[in-house]
């Protein structure tokens, strides 16, 4: 067990350099861990660096700085306080069982690396396809490397005023910084994350955007699908495991919180399909508004989104003060700048967490390779720019081969797809000269697209080959509209609204088939066991002409087909199920229809949603609830999962905000 006296020192320094901003680790070592782990020369690794064995059993707490080799974050790109637990059933040290954290090892093969084995290979510059036993062509749907390692990390959900772009504003940040800090693990490690909501008017809740959630289904973070909110001043503790690797991001799925800034990056090191020298991390794409998202609200749900005022290249740009009467406008906003070293070769993941607005991301002089589409490794290919929607991933590695100079690193808007103000500025720096300090002079011949697609189908090929297999039926879901007491989207006639009180899985552990008619409710089910798969066709018969990036809990689907100004037809409409795309989040584009397959081979309540975060609010999402009568949870869990709603129900006696939206 854990020394109490110990935690009490650990919390307290905690407390005392949170207060300062100051980046924390906290590792309780221990005498032995069977733990091996590939090295890479990504900086986020050499921050959670593992060896084979340790010394001791004292605390260390360590002040570090947030230094990427050869790059300048901004200062609120943060590493969390993280503690390391050694193998579960340790005696030397504290440990947690697997079967808490997940059940998924009904469904991985869960084998310990050894340096001694055949085939062990070390994940380096040059062979960034190594990851000890496992390389990239390891089947990670059904094999999990075992490395015995717990990583533990807290949260703090706050309301902060910060000036990312010059403009001091309210915002909601996790430990007082947008993008939040960053949660780091390897493939197979379990997490522990503690949220604690330090808001005095709101719940929240915390989602693992992309992450399966394999056989821990109550902790994908939705309030109303798979938790209640988590009231002002309560705490939850999330437990899974990262059966996945790659680059994501974890956020409030509580109505419009994470475009207020509650959201910060996931990233699980793993192998990859390409060589690298460095990892420069997540690169968050986003737009941003001077007025608090919440207060444009209304006039959203009206029907009419708002033009926000420009956006923000890794938390941070540099808006011009000089016209803008509002004090609140206090300058001192800088650009986002990477220096890179003439020759190396740096990874890049490129995130989009825009409230509505997709990005078409390009360096100067600079082409790229493609090598992972959301958490897919895909087969790598050469591209110019490359288009991201809300809440895709891509990574990319660019070598640093052009001209030393200083160029402009471009967000690039698609402005046919949402307005925003200042598009032209949502810009960058990439250096090769540490000294320099003025703005590049180079230009762009990127096309910027207007057709607020995906990247093509053809480009995006997974590297691990999968096809669909067997399905008893095609189901056509259509999307349209309708105007009650605001705008609201509809699919098969129905919009999201979630009861936060009553959330779809204690409905399901508690017996109750009947779900009400706004949960939007799917059932996914094995109608024989040679029924393996679920394959969805979404129709957009709205007629309004927007596209919509479509996210799947639980699951990364399958993209069997997507065409725009299209109708889906069962005789004529052809579906690939050979080595399809697979990714959690596809457009479904304007007027058309998007093809999805999913296996049915994970338990729990999965929401499906628009990514526009007007939309979800407006209710563009149902619920699938997939082998209904397989979910299920530890008593554990379960105990705190009816906290949660306990406090929550607690607290809605006198909350002094009510649910105007869906609730996701």
């Amino acid at each position: 067990m854990l020394n109490v006296q110990s935690l009490v020192i650990a919390l307290t320094a905690l407390t005392f350099f949170s207060s300062i901003h100051a980046r924390v680790i906290i590792i309780t070592t221990t005498f032995t861990s069977t733990t091996v782990v590939c090295p890479t020369s990504s900086y986020f690794s050499s921050l959670f660096s593992h060896s084979n064995s340790y010394s001791t059993t004292s605390l260390l707490i360590t002040s570090l700085q947030a230094t990427v080799p050869g790059a300048s974050l901004p200062s609120s790109y943060t590493t969390l306080p993280t503690q390391e637990v050694s193998t579960p059933g340790s005696t030397s040290s504290p440990s947690i069982s697997k079967q808490t954290l997940s059940s998924s090892s009904t469904h991985s093969t869960l084998a310990s690396s050894s340096t001694s084995a055949p085939g062990y290979c070390t994940n380096s510059p040059s062979s960034r396809q190594c990851w000890g036993n496992y390389s990239i062509g390891t089947d990670w749907y059904s094999v999990v490397p075992d490395t015995g390692v717990t990583r533990e990390y807290w949260l703090s959900v706050e309301n902060t005023t910060l000036s990312p772009d010059g403009y001091e504003r309210y915002t909601l940040t996790f430990n007082g910084t947008v993008p939040g800090p960053a949660i780091i693990a390897d493939w197979g490690d379990n997490l522990i994350v503690h949220v604690t909501n330090n808001l005095q008017y709101n719940g929240t809740s915390i989602h693992w955007h992309g992450l399966r959630q394999l056989g821990s289904s109550e902790y994908d973070g939705v309030p109303g699908v798979t938790q209640c909110p988590i009231a002002p001043g309560a705490s939850m503790t999330y437990r899974f495991r990262a059966t996945q690797y790659g680059s994501t991001w974890y956020h409030s799925h509580f109505s419009l919180q994470y475009a207020e800034g509650l959201f910060g990056p996931l990233i699980l090191n793993g192998p990859a399909t390409s060589n690298y020298d460095e990892d420069l991390g997540l690169l968050f794409l986003q737009d941003w508004s001077h007025t608090p998202i919440f207060q444009l609200w209304d006039q959203a749900r009206a029907g009419a989104p708002p033009s926000l005022d420009g956006g923000l290249v890794n938390g941070t740009n540099n808006f011009d003060c000089t016209s803008s009467p509002s004090p609140d406008c206090v300058g001192g906003g800088k650009k986002f700048e990477i220096v890179f070293v003439p020759g190396k070769r740096y990874r890049i993941r490129l995130i989009n967490v825009a409230i509505e607005g997709h990005f078409q991301f390009s360096i100067d002089g600079h082409s790229f390779t493609v090598i992972a589409n959301d958490l897919v490794p895909i087969v790598p290919y050469n591209a110019s720019s490359i288009v991201v929607g809300e809440g895709q991933r891509y990574d990319i590695i660019v070598e640093a081969n052009a001209e030393v100079r200083d160029y402009w690193l471009r967000a690039g808007w698609q402005s046919a797809c949402s307005t925003i103000k200042n598009a032209a500025n949502i810009t960058g720096i990439v250096r090769y000269d540490t000294s320099s300090t003025v703005d590049p002079v180079t230009t762009s011949d990127v096309i910027i697209s207007d057709n607020c697609a995906d990247e093509p189908l053809e480009n995006l090929v997974p590297y691990l080959a999968m096809n669909v297999g067997n399905f008893s039926e095609v189901t056509k879901e259509t999307l349209g509209f309708v105007f009650e007491s605001y705008f609201m989207w509809t699919i098969n006639t129905s919009s999201l609204y979630m009861n936060w009180s009553d959330p779809t899985t204690l409905r399901v552990l508690h017996g109750l088939d009947v779900f009400p008619t706004e949960y939007n409710v799917v059932s996914v089910e094995k109608t024989n066991p040679m029924d393996e798969w679920a394959v969805y066709v979404i129709q957009d018969k709205s007629g309004i002409g927007l596209s919509h990036p479509i996210h799947l809990h639980g699951h990364d689907f399958f993209i069997l087909g997507q065409a725009p100004n299209s109708t889906f037809s069962h005789t004529t409409s052809s579906l690939n199920l050979l080595n399809p795309p697979r990714r959690d989040v596809a457009s479904l584009p304007a007027g058309g229809y998007l093809a999805l397959a999913f296996k049915k081979d994970n338990p729990g309540a999965w929401i499906v949603h628009c990514h526009i975060a007007w939309h979800a609010s407006e209710g563009l999402g149902l619920e699938f609830v997939e082998s209904q009568g397989e979910i299920s949870m530890l008593a554990e869990d379960l105990l705190g999962f009816e906290e949660t709603c306990a406090l929550w129900d607690s607290y809605t006696e006198t909350e002094k905000y009510s649910q105007d939206d869906s609730g996701v």
